[in-house]
């Protein structure tokens, strides 16, 4: 089989066929580890040509596709400044006083725009990224995901991050939205339609271990839902694998953090800045296939 990508001994790469697509999931504050992942990438000169992602991932994602060069860099700053409070703003009071004024979800999506704003700098819209970018969210009317490509951008994202109980539904282009988790979590499918030729996977959900057991109902929430999210991934990323590369990163060592755990932001980027360079260090693509995968690195 001729070889469709290798590595550059004189600069220690890993090439990949173009156009690259970097497919970021979600997972809540284990988004984290996506930042550690973009170091070991760029390390390696792997850079995305287009970008999809999905809930947290669409967070990440976006600034990925505003920076690609300083994105590690930026999110890491962004990320420094990420608390429970602020994304999840409201005690079991508030959360109480929420569920029973709006009945559908327990959190205000007041602090994730906040913290977009102040990541993306005051980009508005899609076509200011630098490079091609969806966000994957799912609609609430046909239970079909979708795929925004274009128009505004803050929307779109929060869209993607609406997880059902925890954050509203986002209306858009007449159509209610909420977490592409749902049906996405791992947007490897979008990525393939937005017309990649390789993939690089960014899965921050449970690799390869599960989090210690939650304790309060938007933990459940977010824990279960991501839990049953898992086998999308797997089915995925072999079905890809059949045509193209597929580079799939492991996460963090095991660590008892939940999705709603924004305590161990700095811990969770070094671990896997870690685990990815040791994974990519051995890495030799040779052509389609799963390299690494869902549950960690393949032996």
């Amino acid at each position: 089989m001729a070889r469709l990508s290798w590595h550059d001994a004189a600069v220690d790469r890993i090439c990949l066929p173009a156009p690259v697509g970097f497919v970021l999931g979600g997972g809540g504050s284990l988004g984290a580890i996506q930042v550690g992942m973009l170091r070991a990438l760029a390390d390696r000169g792997v850079t995305p040509d287009l970008i999809t992602g999905t809930s947290v991932g669409s967070v990440n994602g976006s600034l990925l596709a505003l920076d690609p060069a300083h994105a590690a860099d930026r999110l890491a700053r962004l990320w420094a400044g990420m608390t429970r409070a602020r994304v999840f703003p409201g005690g079991p009071i508030a959360q109480l006083r929420t569920l029973r004024r709006e009945r559908t979800y327990l959190f205000p999506n007041t602090g994730l725009v906040d913290v977009l704003v102040e990541g993306l700098g005051g980009v508005t819209d899609f076509a200011e990224l630098r490079l091609p970018f969806g966000a994957v969210a799912v609609d609430a009317v046909t239970g079909l995901p979708v795929l925004m490509t274009s128009g505004e951008l803050v929307p779109a994202i929060l869209a993607s991050a609406a997880i059902p109980g925890v954050y509203p539904p986002v209306r858009r282009e007449d159509k209610v939205l909420y977490d592409g988790g749902v049906l996405a979590n791992v947007p490897i499918r979008q990525a393939l339609a937005m017309g990649a030729k390789s993939l690089v996977v960014l899965d921050c959900t449970f690799p390869g271990h599960l989090p210690e057991v939650p304790g309060s109902l938007a933990e459940t929430l977010l824990f279960w839902a991501t839990l049953g999210m898992r086998n999308q991934a797997v089915l995925e990323a072999d079905l890809a694998a059949e045509a193209v590369p597929v580079l799939y990163l492991p996460g963090a060592p095991v660590q008892a953090v939940t999705p709603l755990d924004f305590g161990h932001t700095a811990e969770l980027i070094e671990s896997s800045y870690a685990a990815s360079t040791e994974f990519l260090s051995s890495v030799e693509i040779t052509g389609p296939g799963l390299y690494g995968g869902p549950a960690g690195p393949v032996p």
